[in-house]
């Protein structure tokens, strides 16, 4: 119950990133609506296609639209009454939400019987997926293709979490193994500006 209540927080949290970023291009609210939702499904979606998992896991969970459908209407309504958010509240919110769409991809992969190789990369792709789409439906470099570390979070964390299942940890404890794994990572990295190195051919 606990990991389907943070799965709704995470939803809306990536739905308000594709809410601010859809604002800052000046799209219309339909425009708003659907980069909110491929931000915030996007990933998941992906997901549940190559696992061969359908419908998909929206279709016959409605809260998860109207969760989204629910932070357009109110991003709408208070984005027009801009206030001074410390720029670190909304990367704290979507590491959560990042950790947690991790942690889901990789337990729905392996009850799917996907190898550990294989469900690790599902649960990036859960947590990022999203993402992606996003920035590429807005002509932006995603961010796990950037210097952040991101992605890397969501690779260790999930290879935290299936470790710990194939070493007999008990389910709800490997999954928050691996949550606090990409969790700390990932806020490390932001409180410490961490990135990768960059490659270039340039001399």
């Amino acid at each position: 119950m606990i990991l389907y209540l943070l799965d709704l927080f995470g939803t809306a949290v990536f739905a308000f990133s594709g809410v601010l970023l859809a604002s800052k291009l000046k799209m219309d609210p339909f425009g708003v609506v659907v980069l909110a939702t491929v931000t915030a499904i996007g990933g998941g979606t992906i997901r549940d296609m190559a696992l061969g998992a359908t419908p998909v896991f929206w279709i016959n969970q409605t809260p998860y639209l109207w969760v989204i459908l629910l932070t357009c209407v109110l991003s709408l309504i208070f984005i027009r009454r801009p206030r001074r958010i410390p720029w670190f509240v909304l990367p704290v919110l979507d590491a959560i939400g990042l950790a947690v769409f991790v942690a889901i991809g990789v337990d729905k992969s392996l009850n799917y019987g996907a190898s550990p190789m294989v469900a690790v990369i599902m649960g990036v792709i859960t947590g990022c997926g999203g993402g992606i789409i996003r920035d590429v439906l807005a002509r932006e470099i995603p961010m796990i293709f950037r210097t952040e570390v991101y992605a890397t979070a969501c690779i260790l964390g999930g290879s935290v979490h299936t470790f710990a299942l194939y070493n007999g940890v008990a389910v709800e404890t490997a999954s928050l193994l691996g949550i606090m794994t990409t969790l700390l990572i990932r806020l490390t990295a932001i409180k410490y500006h961490l990135s990768l190195p960059t490659f270039s051919t340039k001399r």
